[in-house]
Parts: structure tokens; C-alpha cells; sequence
């Protein structure tokens, strides 16, 4: 599979976000799967369908107040591709 053909359909992000949020978030996060960490910050993982869902999503999370720490692209042949 391509590069081009992986973009057809949702890519899996790491978002790491200063702050807990606890799992009652993730249906209002469209399904993200929220795991608070031990450092006062939350790691939300999911499949993200589009340019524009991610950044409706962000926009999510600075409506919370919470700040963006960072924005990873998954990829099954490489682990972290893109970092804001």
C-alpha cells in the first residue's frame, strides 16, 4: 500500500494535551480513546477521518482550555511520522 492510498481513509493520531480529561470525553472527542497520564497530562489515540475532522478536533480541545502539548501522525510502517 502507498502513501497516497493510506490518505483514502481515517489516519491514526496521538494527541498529547497539558491536563486529565477522563474517558466520559472521548464520544464528545469523536471516539478518541483518552489515557491520563501520571505527569498531569492526558494521550488521546484515534482514528481521525480527514484534514478537517483534525481540525475540529483541536478546535475540541482548545475549547476545553487545555493545551496542545503535541500532534502525532500514526503510521504502521513507521510508529511517529508527523510532530507539531
Amino acid at each position: 500500500m502507498n502513501r497516497k492510498q493510506r490518505r483514502n481513509g481515517p489516519v491514526l493520531y496521538e494527541i498529547r494535551v497539558r491536563g486529565v480529561l477522563d474517558e466520559g470525553w472521548s464520544g464528545w472527542l469523536g471516539g478518541m480513546t483518552i489515557t491520563p497520564q501520571a505527569s498531569g497530562e492526558t494521550l488521546l489515540r484515534g482514528p481521525v477521518r480527514d484534514q478537517a475532522a483534525l481540525h475540529g478536533l483541536i478546535g475540541k480541545i482548545r475549547d476545553l482550555g487545555l493545551p496542545l502539548l503535541s500532534v502525532n501522525r500514526l503510521d504502521i510502517e513507521s510508529p511517529v511520522e508527523d510532530d507539531l
